[in-house]
């Protein structure tokens, strides 16, 4: 049942990234997870172990797509043959929605594979949520935006980066791929309140969050996906969840990974939150 207008669901629980090291383990043992989510890119193949593992893995779990090169946020046009092998990837999983990052990363055809920060301007917004709704159109399936993190700011913006989400995906009519971790590492970055971040958002359209750990330095943040979730990020989580609901969570853990089973231990702790929310409704 859908969780809002958009493409969030209240009976997905909690999910974890698909990754290599973890192959033999899922195949083998069948634990029990809500969800997997993959990167897209990771699967845009003709053939292969990756697709001979994915329709393994479809044969007994639910499967969400994430992808890390649509950059919204360039100037570039959407490159038509990316959209295809998007698509038939799409047709293979019966992803209930997409995700991508509210970002630019490509300049004339050259890309950065990085995940850059827009310049949080009206004039960016327009054209980012044209290209997302291009993109939404030629797939047929919903689209969910991720704030990124970042460690630099533009001079240009004419906003909060808050704001601009909020901006891009109502133009867009499109949903929220909320990062509590990336909101927490830019707010340390940047001096912000993370909690002013969180209740800006508009709850209606937050599809999925996203919780990961992060590596702290003598003078900033990096988000590095490579430890357990610390307590103000839950605490944040925790914030998000009370303000939007019970929403489809997934931890990353993409560095260092370490066992199947304390990746998944980790992702658990997301379900005290969203029973208590779920209670909560109940007896409302």
């Amino acid at each position: 049942m859908p969780a809002n207008p958009f493409n969030g669901f209240t009976d997905y629980g909690v999910g974890i990234g698909l990754r290599v090291p973890h192959y033999q383990h899922i195949l083998s043992r069948k634990p029990t997870v809500d969800w997997f989510e993959i990167i897209s890119e990771n699967f845009m193949v003709d053939g292969g172990r990756p697709l001979h593992v994915l329709d393994q893995i479809l044969e007994q779990y639910r499967v969400v797509q994430h992808g890390v090169s649509m950059y919204f946020g360039s100037a570039d046009k959407t490159d038509r043959e990316h959209l295809k092998r998007l698509k038939a990837l799409v047709k293979r999983t019966k992803t209930p929605w997409l995700s991508d990052h509210l970002c630019w990363g490509s300049v004339d055809g050259t890309y950065t594979h990085d995940l850059i920060p827009m310049p949080y301007t009206f004039a960016a917004a327009r054209r980012t949520a044209q290209k997302i709704r291009e993109v939404r159109d030629f797939l047929e399936v919903p689209l969910a935006v991720e704030n990124v993190s970042s460690y630099v700011e533009f001079h240009a913006s004419e906003m909060t980066e808050w704001e601009f989400l909020n901006e891009v995906v109502e133009k867009a009519d499109c949903g929220i791929l909320l990062d509590v971790n990336n909101i927490y590492v830019s707010s340390m970055n940047h001096r912000f309140d993370p909690r002013v971040y969180i209740d800006a958002i508009d709850p209606r359209r937050v599809a999925q969050i996203h919780i990961a750990g992060h590596s702290k330095y003598e003078r900033f943040i990096l988000d590095t996906h490579d430890h357990p979730v610390c307590d103000p990020v839950w605490k944040l989580y925790a914030r998000a969840i009370a303000r939007v609901g019970p929403t489809a969570t997934l931890l990353e853990w993409d560095d260092r990974i370490p066992s199947f089973d304390e990746v998944h231990a980790e992702a658990q702790k997301s379900t005290l939150y969203l029973d208590a929310k779920k209670k909560e409704q109940a007896l409302a």
